[in-house]
């Protein structure tokens, strides 16, 4: 097989990455972030995409042996990406150093080819949680906390850990996390548990970044919570179990049960001071939802890709016919290019409005990508999985672990409902005035009425009454 082959995409057969960037999205690229995004593009399809098999046979069997490997393939994909120059691309510039110069626009058009391969975005470091860990360090930490966790981090020396969601309290409020920070003289002391602890389970996982309370009688209940970073081999840690997605372990990163009994970390080890939680998951969770819908448009695409594969494969004719002559299955195809185009674009939009203004003032719209494109994805996933029947739930194809992969999408960093309950509260904020408005409006039309001395007629009465006559 020619390197052409590994490329085509089209029936013209390549059309580059930056060829395909929306109009809309083209004066916020610049020719640098093009020349990148091609050389992802080649990347992902031409050596992370047929190395994903490889990875996960490098892995082994076995609980034990899955959470202590480290697929060697992996190593030899990040010295590639390396030697590419793509490493580190979602820092956005502007606002982290430590970068690689890129817009969150540009980058987010990277993430939609990272997101079509299990090794991608560990390949070119990143990969969540670390991504999001990393911009804390970079936003938030002392320069001691950087040199001892984001410079080895941002070499892709180790990796870490987000723990957040607990198991005995409903987390999509975080105000109830429960887990005890107490300060003890110079030491923090932490007691609790976490579940969710997403790359607990990686070997190299060498530091966790933990949420807990640690003032639950202060009266702003978004001042009770601190961050704290907690070395992983710290005394009174206890990885009980890693939890699996719908069958699937995610070896090697994983989904960690722990809990904390007495642990003592030095009281430096507290991120931006303390009661200041809330302040710094908000700036974390922003970029990593976006993060999320990025990578998920680009798991969309490829399952397309398998969709039509099977479409057109010649030795799956159900009832003397290939399975692109049914229109039902076109429909599908049309439905899922639309749903993937204008959830892409949603994308962007939040990408460029970020960079604009900032997260925080594009709340609006992190929100609804959050919300939109993993619904989105699963649409298309189903749509493939029901092509290929039986083979579409096995291992015989991705998809079914795309599922499992994109079904969690629609509860990490928040669940949908939390942000439509919140993205509803806002809209209907404009009830009132919108209410008003219309109100004018009629006002000002029995005005004119009057004022020509018209007399206001019932249009959908009159209509009625005339539909009845011709009756």
């Amino acid at each position: 097989m020619s390197s052409s082959d590994l490329l085509v995409n089209s029936e013209k057969g390549y059309v580059p990455a930056s060829e395909r960037i929306p109009p809309i999205a083209l004066p916020y690229v610049s020719e640098r972030a093009k020349k990148t995004l091609d050389l992802v593009e080649r990347f992902v399809e031409e050596e992370c995409i047929p190395a994903d098999a490889v990875f996960m046979q490098q892995l082994g069997e076995g609980v034990q042996a899955r959470f202590s490997a480290h697929p060697p393939i992996l190593e030899e994909l990040k010295a590639k990406a390396q030697q590419l120059g793509l490493w580190n691309m979602f820092l956005p510039k502007g606002h982290f150093k430590e970068g690689a110069g890129f817009s969150n626009l540009e980058y987010g058009l990277m993430a939609e080819y990272l997101g079509k391969s299990r090794t991608a975005s560990e390949a070119v470091n990143c990969s969540a949680p670390d991504t999001g860990n990393m911009e804390v360090l970079a936003k938030y930490g002392t320069e001691a906390q950087k040199r001892r966790w984001l410079d080895p981090l941002l070499r892709g020396e180790i990796r870490s850990a987000f723990l957040m969601t607990e198991p005995q309290v409903a987390s999509s409020d975080a105000t109830n996390i429960e887990m005890s920070i107490r300060r003890e003289g110079d030491e923090w002391v932490l007691n609790g548990q976490k579940w969710w602890s997403s790359g607990a389970g990686d070997p190299r996982c060498q530091v966790y970044i933990v949420l807990g309370k640690s003032d639950p009688t202060n009266a702003s209940a978004y001042a009770q919570q601190s961050i704290i970073l907690v070395p992983a081999d710290t005394p009174g840690i206890t990885v009980h179990r890693m939890l699996s997605v719908m069958g699937y372990d995610d070896a090697p990163h994983g989904h960690g049960h722990i809990s904390f009994t007495d642990v003592r970390v030095p009281a430096a080890n507290i991120v931006l001071g303390p009661g200041r939680g809330f302040e710094v998951i908000q700036g974390r969770l922003g970029p990593g939802r976006i993060h999320h819908a990025m990578r998920s448009i680009g798991a969309a695409e490829r399952a397309l890709e398998w969709f039509l594969a099977r479409l057109n494969d010649p030795r799956k004719k159900p009832f003397g016919q290939l399975l692109s002559a049914h229109g039902v299955m076109l429909d599908r195809v049309a439905r899922s290019r639309i749903d993937i185009d204008a959830a892409r674009l949603s994308v962007l939009n939040a990408a460029v409005k970020m960079d604009l203004v900032g997260a925080k003032r594009a709340l609006k719209e992190i929100a609804e990508v959050k919300v939109l494109v993993p619904a989105m994805a699963l649409r298309v996933i189903d749509a493939a999985i029901q092509a290929y029947g039986g083979a579409g739930v096995s291992q015989e194809t991705p998809l079914a672990g795309m599922y499992a992969n994109g079904r969690t999408m629609r509860i990490v960093d928040g669940p949908d409902e939390v942000h439509c309950l919140q993205l509803g509260r806002n809209e209907n904020k404009r009830g009132e005035a919108l209410k008003r408005r219309l109100e004018a409006q009629l006002k000002k039309s029995d005005s004119l009425f009057e004022a020509r001395g018209l007399k206001k007629i019932d249009v959908l009465a009159l209509e009625r009454s005339t539909g009845k006559a011709k009756l």
